[in-house]
């Protein structure tokens, strides 16, 4: 039986970070993992710019402007954003411009509409401004040969709304993960059939492909197998033909239904470990069949929920190369009780401004609705006289 520290320092040893890349769109590449620095091939704004509704002046024209002095220019063009201008402005010259058009050569600042009469052919201004006041420069965004992303990053809206300003239609990411997730178990019925005496309803699977979605990573496969040892090494088998990771639930503790350890003798497998220190899940089993990591995770749903968050985790994070997989550790201050000691215990918490409560005095392992508000969970250790309030302890923060 292995402490889940060194379940997952065995896991990630049986796999290698995905190296295989492929070039995406934009709109596909929302989470996934870059594959390449982007570097900028050209200043942004690439001329400069004006910020405000104006007119493009010299500033030193504007010496003394005031309301009761204004200072009369020349208008000689207007320009829209989008728009070039291809003279000069000159002494005592002006050319009005909106928000974002290029200011012309030989203006230096802009001067604010609101602060003029508005003129067409000549302009009344009545107000100072500054040489390079109101003056977006050329390359203040980002100059040409700088890396803006580099290699690794997850990519995120911000991210992606950068790369856009490029001109790129496409980036370079790695792979995605490929994960299969089998669940098993002949009480367990998918949501769409209608229940019948002695069947639930299957959660594990949801829950899993979900986490998998949610992380940007859907599952390539996602299905559920009967209690036959055989079938069940059959569809394992084509899962891991075309797979990375292979998730199981349920069929893994010591009952007559508790085909997984069959599945590993049919198979010929290579056994990883069977059974973890931990409550609730403890009967988790890993195996390696043809290259490919296998995880049997508990078929009790909140053992599964906490096995794939610590050690599916653990697997995805070394996979991508993304850290969204991970749970974040912390120490946060207890702000309720929970009296049961003895064992190394993940508990439903609900963590907000470093204090943790338990979503579910009870923590029934069967229990699932309590999971909705769970945001963490809450370690306790076998040292520890249960916990309570006041008390320090470790929580794993969901990503």
């Amino acid at each position: 039986m292995l402490q889940i520290e060194e379940a997952i320092e065995l896991l990630r040893a049986q796999v290698e970070e995905i190296e295989e890349t492929e070039e995406v769109t934009l709109d596909q590449a929302i989470g996934r993992v870059l594959a390449e620095d982007v570097c900028a091939d050209r200043d942004q704004p690439p001329f400069p710019r004006s910020p405000l509704d104006g007119y493009a002046v010299r500033g030193e024209d504007l010496a003394g402007a005031g309301p009761d002095s204004p200072v009369v220019l020349k208008v000689i063009g207007n320009i829209y954003a989008g728009e070039a201008f291809t003279g000069t402005v000159g002494a005592g010259e002006a050319v009005r411009l909106t928000t974002g058009a290029p200011i012309p050569d030989g203006a230096n600042a802009v001067v604010r509409q609101e602060d003029t009469d508005e003129g067409r052919e000549q302009v009344a201004v009545k107000k100072e401004v500054a040489p390079w006041q109101n003056y977006c420069y050329q390359g203040e965004d980002y100059k040409a040969g700088t890396v803006l992303l580099k290699a690794g990053r997850v990519l995120t809206a911000r991210s992606l709304s950068v790369v856009s300003t490029l001109g790129k239609a496409t980036v370079k990411v790695k792979r995605q993960a490929r994960v299969a997730v089998i669940s098993t178990g002949d009480e367990v019925i998918p949501p769409e059939e209608a229940w019948r005496p002695g069947k639930i309803y299957d959660c594990n699977r949801t829950y899993i492909s979900s986490r998998l979605r949610e992380s940007g990573n859907p599952p390539v496969i996602s299905i559920h197998a009967a209690d036959e040892g055989a079938k069940v090494a059959e569809e394992i088998k084509e899962a891991a033909a075309q797979c990375d990771l292979v998730i199981t639930t349920g069929g893994v503790s010591v009952g007559e239904k508790d085909i997984l350890h069959e599945v590993v003798d049919i198979l010929g497998a290579e056994l990883l470990f069977w059974r973890v220190v931990i409550k609730p899940g403890s009967p988790t089993l890993a195996f390696k069949w043809n290259g490919t990591l296998v995880l049997s995770l508990s078929g009790n749903p909140y053992g599964a929920m906490v096995n794939y968050e610590l050690l599916g985790g653990a697997i995805l994070n070394k996979l991508t190369g993304a850290d969204r997989f991970l749970m974040k550790k912390e120490t946060v201050i207890m702000d309720d009780e929970f009296a049961k000691k003895g064992g190394r215990r993940f508990l439903r918490g609900i963590v907000e401004n470093g204090k943790v409560r338990l979503a579910d005095n009870d923590q029934a392992s069967g229990s699932v609705a309590s999971m909705i508000n769970c945001n963490c969970f809450v370690e306790i250790t076998p040292d520890m006289n249960g916990a309570h309030k006041g008390d320090e302890v470790t929580i794993y923060r969901f990503a």
